[in-house]
Protein backbone atom coordinates (compact mmCIF):
# COMPACT_ATOMS: atom_id res chain seq x y z
CA UNK A 1 0.00 0.00 0.00
CA UNK A 2 1.21 3.26 -0.95
CA UNK A 3 2.18 6.12 1.81
CA UNK A 4 3.07 9.71 1.98
CA UNK A 5 6.56 9.01 2.44
CA UNK A 6 8.19 6.29 -0.55
CA UNK A 7 11.54 6.36 1.43
CA UNK A 8 10.05 4.33 4.00
CA UNK A 9 7.98 2.30 1.97
CA UNK A 10 10.28 -0.73 3.08
CA UNK A 11 9.76 0.19 6.96
CA UNK A 12 5.84 -0.70 6.01
CA UNK A 13 6.28 -3.80 3.77
CA UNK A 14 5.27 -6.26 7.27
CA UNK A 15 4.70 -6.48 10.30
CA UNK A 16 7.74 -7.39 11.49
CA UNK A 17 9.35 -4.28 9.71
CA UNK A 18 7.17 -2.15 10.90
CA UNK A 19 8.01 -3.01 14.93
CA UNK A 20 11.44 -3.27 13.72
CA UNK A 21 11.38 0.62 12.26
CA UNK A 22 9.41 1.91 15.54
CA UNK A 23 11.60 0.01 17.96
CA UNK A 24 14.78 1.63 15.94
CA UNK A 25 13.53 4.79 16.89
CA UNK A 26 15.73 6.65 19.39
CA UNK A 27 14.39 6.12 23.45
CA UNK A 28 12.73 9.24 24.89
CA UNK A 29 14.88 10.71 27.83
CA UNK A 30 11.71 11.78 29.89
CA UNK A 31 13.87 13.60 32.40
CA UNK A 32 15.62 15.51 29.68
CA UNK A 33 11.98 15.91 27.66
CA UNK A 34 9.83 17.52 30.67
CA UNK A 35 12.96 19.43 31.72
CA UNK A 36 12.89 21.26 28.08
CA UNK A 37 9.12 21.52 28.00
CA UNK A 38 9.29 23.24 31.83
CA UNK A 39 11.70 25.32 30.46
CA UNK A 40 10.35 26.74 27.82
CA UNK A 41 6.97 27.28 29.26
CA UNK A 42 8.83 30.26 31.82
CA UNK A 43 9.67 32.38 28.37
CA UNK A 44 8.44 35.86 28.97
CA UNK A 45 6.59 37.58 26.58
CA UNK A 46 6.39 41.19 25.85
CA UNK A 47 3.03 42.95 25.45
CA UNK A 48 3.27 43.23 21.58
CA UNK A 49 4.19 39.86 20.99
CA UNK A 50 1.53 38.93 23.50
CA UNK A 51 -1.01 39.98 21.35
CA UNK A 52 0.16 38.83 18.20
CA UNK A 53 -0.06 35.11 20.00
CA UNK A 54 -3.57 35.54 21.75
CA UNK A 55 -4.83 36.63 17.97
CA UNK A 56 -2.32 33.40 16.45
CA UNK A 57 -3.61 31.21 19.32
CA UNK A 58 -7.56 32.01 18.42
CA UNK A 59 -6.90 31.34 14.71
CA UNK A 60 -5.72 27.86 15.56
CA UNK A 61 -8.81 26.64 17.74
CA UNK A 62 -10.50 24.03 16.77
CA UNK A 63 -13.96 25.00 18.65
CA UNK A 64 -15.15 22.05 19.88
CA UNK A 65 -19.02 20.40 21.41
CA UNK A 66 -18.89 16.93 21.68
CA UNK A 67 -21.50 15.72 24.01
CA UNK A 68 -24.38 13.39 23.92
CA UNK A 69 -26.28 16.78 24.63
CA UNK A 70 -25.59 18.81 21.16
CA UNK A 71 -28.36 19.86 19.46
CA UNK A 72 -28.50 21.99 15.70
CA UNK A 73 -29.26 25.05 18.06
CA UNK A 74 -25.80 24.61 20.06
CA UNK A 75 -23.90 23.33 17.14
CA UNK A 76 -25.22 26.82 14.80
CA UNK A 77 -24.37 28.96 18.14
CA UNK A 78 -20.89 27.91 18.23
CA UNK A 79 -20.23 28.15 14.44
CA UNK A 80 -22.00 32.22 15.04
CA UNK A 81 -18.84 32.46 17.87
CA UNK A 82 -16.38 30.99 15.49
CA UNK A 83 -17.26 33.05 12.63
CA UNK A 84 -17.50 36.16 15.12
CA UNK A 85 -15.71 35.31 18.56
CA UNK A 86 -15.79 39.27 19.78
CA UNK A 87 -19.29 40.79 18.18
CA UNK A 88 -17.70 44.21 20.25
CA UNK A 89 -14.41 44.39 18.38
CA UNK A 90 -14.85 42.66 14.47
CA UNK A 91 -10.96 43.11 14.26
CA UNK A 92 -11.08 39.48 16.50
CA UNK A 93 -9.78 36.53 14.04
CA UNK A 94 -12.45 33.85 13.31
CA UNK A 95 -11.28 30.38 14.88
CA UNK A 96 -9.99 27.63 12.80
CA UNK A 97 -12.73 25.43 12.46
CA UNK A 98 -15.94 23.88 14.66
CA UNK A 99 -15.66 20.42 15.72
CA UNK A 100 -18.72 18.12 16.19
CA UNK A 101 -19.78 14.40 15.62
CA UNK A 102 -20.55 13.10 12.04
CA UNK A 103 -24.60 13.72 12.65
CA UNK A 104 -23.83 17.33 13.48
CA UNK A 105 -21.81 18.25 10.24
CA UNK A 106 -24.05 18.58 7.59
CA UNK A 107 -25.47 21.54 10.50
CA UNK A 108 -22.43 22.79 10.96
CA UNK A 109 -21.44 23.26 7.49
CA UNK A 110 -24.58 25.01 6.77
CA UNK A 111 -23.85 27.37 9.70
CA UNK A 112 -19.79 28.14 8.09
CA UNK A 113 -20.74 27.88 4.21
CA UNK A 114 -18.51 30.62 3.00
CA UNK A 115 -17.16 31.88 6.33
CA UNK A 116 -13.71 30.15 5.62
CA UNK A 117 -14.36 28.21 9.34
CA UNK A 118 -13.43 24.51 8.38
CA UNK A 119 -15.81 21.76 9.57
CA UNK A 120 -14.26 19.08 11.37
CA UNK A 121 -16.08 15.88 12.71
CA UNK A 122 -14.80 13.42 14.76
CA UNK A 123 -15.16 9.90 13.49
CA UNK A 124 -14.22 6.18 13.56
CA UNK A 125 -16.36 5.68 16.60
CA UNK A 126 -15.12 8.26 18.65
CA UNK A 127 -13.57 8.67 21.32
CA UNK A 128 -12.96 4.86 22.19
CA UNK A 129 -12.64 3.23 18.22
CA UNK A 130 -14.40 -0.05 19.32
CA UNK A 131 -15.84 -0.88 16.42
CA UNK A 132 -15.19 -3.07 12.90
CA UNK A 133 -13.57 -1.39 9.96
CA UNK A 134 -16.79 -1.25 8.13
CA UNK A 135 -17.96 0.64 10.45
CA UNK A 136 -15.17 3.25 11.45
CA UNK A 137 -15.15 4.07 7.89
CA UNK A 138 -19.21 4.76 7.32
CA UNK A 139 -18.51 6.88 9.90
CA UNK A 140 -15.80 8.75 8.01
CA UNK A 141 -17.69 8.42 4.54
CA UNK A 142 -21.19 9.86 6.27
CA UNK A 143 -19.19 12.73 7.99
CA UNK A 144 -17.49 13.50 4.63
CA UNK A 145 -20.79 13.29 3.00
CA UNK A 146 -22.14 15.87 5.01
CA UNK A 147 -19.28 18.38 4.43
CA UNK A 148 -16.77 17.96 7.00
CA UNK A 149 -13.73 19.82 5.41
CA UNK A 150 -11.34 17.59 8.36
CA UNK A 151 -11.62 14.31 9.92
CA UNK A 152 -10.38 13.17 13.65
CA UNK A 153 -9.63 9.39 14.03
CA UNK A 154 -9.11 7.78 16.95
CA UNK A 155 -6.11 4.83 16.60
CA UNK A 156 -7.30 1.15 17.69
CA UNK A 157 -5.38 1.50 20.97
CA UNK A 158 -5.64 -1.70 22.58
CA UNK A 159 -4.54 -2.88 18.70
CA UNK A 160 -1.26 -0.46 19.51
CA UNK A 161 -0.66 -1.52 22.85
CA UNK A 162 -0.90 -4.95 22.10
CA UNK A 163 1.94 -4.55 19.54
CA UNK A 164 0.07 -4.99 16.23
CA UNK A 165 1.26 -2.06 14.44
CA UNK A 166 0.57 -3.10 11.05
CA UNK A 167 -3.23 -3.21 11.85
CA UNK A 168 -3.48 0.76 13.29
CA UNK A 169 -1.12 1.12 10.03
CA UNK A 170 -3.64 -0.47 7.45
CA UNK A 171 -6.68 1.32 9.18
CA UNK A 172 -5.25 4.48 8.95
CA UNK A 173 -4.33 4.22 5.25
CA UNK A 174 -8.27 2.87 5.35
CA UNK A 175 -9.34 6.09 6.77
CA UNK A 176 -7.16 8.26 4.78
CA UNK A 177 -8.71 6.67 1.47
CA UNK A 178 -11.93 7.37 2.24
CA UNK A 179 -11.24 11.34 3.77
CA UNK A 180 -11.02 12.38 -0.18
CA UNK A 181 -10.00 16.05 -0.13
CA UNK A 182 -11.14 16.22 3.59
CA UNK A 183 -7.59 16.74 5.93
CA UNK A 184 -7.37 13.80 8.37
CA UNK A 185 -5.99 14.27 12.24
CA UNK A 186 -4.84 11.05 13.78
CA UNK A 187 -5.56 11.29 17.63
CA UNK A 188 -3.55 9.24 19.79
CA UNK A 189 -5.30 9.25 22.70
CA UNK A 190 -1.38 9.76 24.92
CA UNK A 191 -2.85 9.50 28.12
CA UNK A 192 -3.53 5.82 27.24
CA UNK A 193 -0.15 4.95 25.96
CA UNK A 194 1.76 4.98 28.70
CA UNK A 195 5.17 6.23 27.70
CA UNK A 196 7.01 8.27 25.66
CA UNK A 197 8.33 6.15 23.59
CA UNK A 198 4.95 4.95 22.56
CA UNK A 199 3.89 8.30 22.09
CA UNK A 200 7.14 8.81 19.95
CA UNK A 201 6.25 5.56 18.38
CA UNK A 202 2.69 6.29 17.50
CA UNK A 203 3.72 10.05 15.83
CA UNK A 204 5.83 7.78 13.42
CA UNK A 205 3.48 5.29 12.64
CA UNK A 206 0.64 8.21 11.86
CA UNK A 207 2.80 10.06 9.87
CA UNK A 208 4.19 7.18 7.71
CA UNK A 209 0.49 5.90 7.28
CA UNK A 210 -0.74 9.80 5.61
CA UNK A 211 -2.12 11.29 8.73
CA UNK A 212 -2.15 15.43 7.89
CA UNK A 213 -2.35 16.07 11.48
CA UNK A 214 -1.20 14.07 14.51
CA UNK A 215 -3.25 14.93 17.71
CA UNK A 216 -2.69 13.86 21.21
CA UNK A 217 -5.97 13.10 22.52
CA UNK A 218 -9.87 13.06 22.63
CA UNK A 219 -10.32 15.30 25.88
CA UNK A 220 -12.00 12.13 27.42
CA UNK A 221 -9.38 10.78 29.79
CA UNK A 222 -8.00 12.17 32.73
CA UNK A 223 -4.75 12.75 30.73
CA UNK A 224 -4.79 14.94 28.12
CA UNK A 225 -2.22 17.18 26.25
CA UNK A 226 0.56 18.15 27.62
CA UNK A 227 3.78 20.23 27.28
CA UNK A 228 5.85 17.04 27.00
CA UNK A 229 4.13 15.24 24.57
CA UNK A 230 3.20 17.80 22.39
CA UNK A 231 6.90 18.37 22.24
CA UNK A 232 7.49 15.32 21.65
CA UNK A 233 5.25 15.53 19.04
CA UNK A 234 6.70 18.81 17.01
CA UNK A 235 10.21 16.83 17.61
CA UNK A 236 8.52 14.07 15.12
CA UNK A 237 7.16 15.82 12.69
CA UNK A 238 9.91 18.49 12.49
CA UNK A 239 12.07 14.98 11.84
CA UNK A 240 10.04 13.92 9.57
CA UNK A 241 9.93 16.80 7.70
CA UNK A 242 13.79 16.75 7.22
CA UNK A 243 13.82 13.06 5.98
CA UNK A 244 10.96 13.12 3.71
CA UNK A 245 10.11 17.06 2.74
CA UNK A 246 6.59 16.19 4.36
CA UNK A 247 5.17 18.35 6.60
CA UNK A 248 2.59 17.42 8.78
CA UNK A 249 0.43 19.28 11.32
CA UNK A 250 0.35 18.68 14.89
CA UNK A 251 -3.07 19.23 17.41
CA UNK A 252 -3.27 19.50 21.08
CA UNK A 253 -6.30 18.46 22.54
CA UNK A 254 -7.66 18.68 25.87
CA UNK A 255 -6.69 20.30 29.26
CA UNK A 256 -5.64 23.59 27.38
CA UNK A 257 -8.03 26.36 29.09
CA UNK A 258 -5.77 29.81 29.91
CA UNK A 259 -4.22 32.04 27.30
CA UNK A 260 -0.88 31.38 29.65
CA UNK A 261 -1.14 27.75 28.61
CA UNK A 262 -1.92 28.44 24.93
CA UNK A 263 1.30 30.54 24.73
CA UNK A 264 2.92 28.29 26.21
CA UNK A 265 2.62 25.94 23.72
CA UNK A 266 2.99 28.16 20.96
CA UNK A 267 6.88 28.80 22.52
CA UNK A 268 6.70 25.32 22.14
CA UNK A 269 5.83 24.89 18.39
CA UNK A 270 8.21 28.13 17.10
CA UNK A 271 11.38 26.39 19.42
CA UNK A 272 11.27 22.83 18.55
CA UNK A 273 9.27 23.06 14.83
CA UNK A 274 9.64 26.21 13.99
CA UNK A 275 7.79 29.43 12.49
CA UNK A 276 6.75 26.99 9.85
CA UNK A 277 4.15 26.17 12.07
CA UNK A 278 3.39 29.11 13.66
CA UNK A 279 -0.08 28.88 11.23
CA UNK A 280 -3.32 27.27 11.39
CA UNK A 281 -2.85 25.11 8.39
CA UNK A 282 -0.20 23.28 10.86
CA UNK A 283 -0.85 23.83 14.31
CA UNK A 284 -4.34 23.67 16.05
CA UNK A 285 -5.92 23.74 19.86
CA UNK A 286 -8.80 21.51 20.62
CA UNK A 287 -10.90 23.23 22.88
CA UNK A 288 -13.94 24.38 24.17
CA UNK A 289 -12.91 26.48 26.73
CA UNK A 290 -9.98 28.07 25.72
CA UNK A 291 -11.52 30.75 23.66
CA UNK A 292 -13.26 32.49 26.38
CA UNK A 293 -9.90 33.19 28.27
CA UNK A 294 -8.60 34.53 24.99
CA UNK A 295 -11.51 36.94 24.64
CA UNK A 296 -10.86 38.42 28.29
CA UNK A 297 -7.19 38.39 27.85
CA UNK A 298 -7.14 40.68 24.31
CA UNK A 299 -10.27 42.71 25.77
CA UNK A 300 -7.65 43.68 29.09
CA UNK A 301 -4.74 44.45 26.40
CA UNK A 302 -7.18 46.50 23.80
CA UNK A 303 -8.67 48.51 26.82
CA UNK A 304 -6.92 48.43 29.91
CA UNK A 305 -9.60 46.69 31.40
CA UNK A 306 -10.15 43.38 32.23
CA UNK A 307 -14.27 42.61 31.52
CA UNK A 308 -14.83 39.01 33.20
CA UNK A 309 -16.28 35.85 32.11
CA UNK A 310 -19.54 37.80 31.67
CA UNK A 311 -18.63 39.68 28.65
CA UNK A 312 -18.02 36.46 26.69
CA UNK A 313 -21.06 33.92 25.28
CA UNK A 314 -20.81 30.73 27.46
CA UNK A 315 -20.12 27.35 25.36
Amino acid sequence: MPTTAPAFADATASDSALRRFLFGLPGVDAVGLEARAASLGTRSIKTTAKAYAIDLAISMIDLTTLEGADTPGKVRALAAKAVNPDPTDRTTPRTAAVCVYPDMAATAAAALAGSGVKVASVATAFPAGRAALDVKLADVRDAVAAGADEIDMVIDRGAFLSGRYLKVYEEILAVKAECGSARLKVIFETGELSTYDNIRRASWLGMLAGADFIKTSTGKVGTNATPANTLLMLEAVRDFREQTGVQIGVKPAGGIRTSKDAIKFLVLVNETAGEDWLDNHWFRFGASSLLNDLLMQRQKLSTGRYSGPDYVTVD
